[in-house]
């Protein structure tokens, strides 16, 4: 790896690829582009999809994949990728295609109900596997949240496409992105928060019904109740996360 001189522009130096992670970044950046292949085969299988969604859905990945390589860049502290990073990304080819029902205009729920259960299936076994490495991190934390969290959104666009939910459904797939919009204008809410078995539960109460509701043979009011009480425990974490950081703001 080249080592920039220490009077290098500062703009310049801030390219620089940190000392160890030269070998993540690439490993990640081949699977990646393997990735992206994934997402191009699943759309055409699970969905049908035609060259334009798929180029779409394949643009949504790339770009979720391209914000996660920046991590890595400037914060992974490990000198090898491990597969819990690998098993999340997985988790993204398998998110991305949930962009093409949107574009088709036609409902296909059980189709995004069984690719979500599988993307859900996986959820877990991403940490479980860093942590049997010795590779957690904070951006293996990161990302796998940021997949949770875009997985929930386009299960609720989906959800209320198709009709199987109602608006209320948004507030199961928003919260992530509300509360990181927030933290642009209080900088105390954009604070890293502790660990938490609680949080961890929720969100796969809040997938778990956001997957529950896509398909069309589950009654309204069922749907309703489900949305709910999953909504009530998101209210309930972030309102926890948001007390915790208030009391660390100074």
């Amino acid at each position: 790896m080249t080592v920039l001189h220490s009077d290098a522009p500062r703009a310049v130096r801030s390219l620089a690829v940190p000392r160890g992670a030269a070998t993540p970044v690439l490993r990640f950046t081949l699977a990646a582009f393997i990735g992206a292949a994934g997402v191009a085969l699943v759309s055409m299988a699970v969905f049908s999809a035609d060259m334009a969604q798929g180029i779409a859905a394949v643009l949504v990945y790339l770009c979720a994949a391209a914000l996660a390589g920046a991590g890595i860049v400037r914060s992974y502290p490990h000198d090898a990728l491990g597969m819990g990073n690998l098993v999340t990304l997985l988790r993204l080819v398998l998110t991305a295609p949930l962009v093409v029902p949107l574009l088709t205009g036609g409902a296909m729920q059980w189709q995004v109900f069984a690719l979500a259960a599988v993307a859900l299936s996986l959820d877990g076994v991403d940490g479980w596997l860093a942590r049997k490495q010795r590779l957690t991190s904070a951006f293996g934390a990161r990302f796998d949240m940021e997949v949770d969290a875009g997985l929930g959104l386009l299960l609720a666009l989906n959800a209320f496409a198709a009709g199987t939910a109602g608006p209320a459904v948004f507030l199961l797939g928003a919260p992530r992105y509300v509360f990181v919009a927030l933290g642009l204008v209080l900088p105390w809410l954009a604070r890293p928060l502790p660990d938490s078995l609680g949080r961890k539960l929720v969100c796969v109460i809040q997938i778990g019904v956001l997957i529950g509701v896509q398909p069309p043979i589950v009654p309204g009011a069922v749907a309703a109740t489900a949305i709910t009480i999953a909504t009530l425990a998101l209210i309930w974490s972030f309102g926890r996360d948001t007390l915790w950081l208030w009391r660390q703001r100074a």
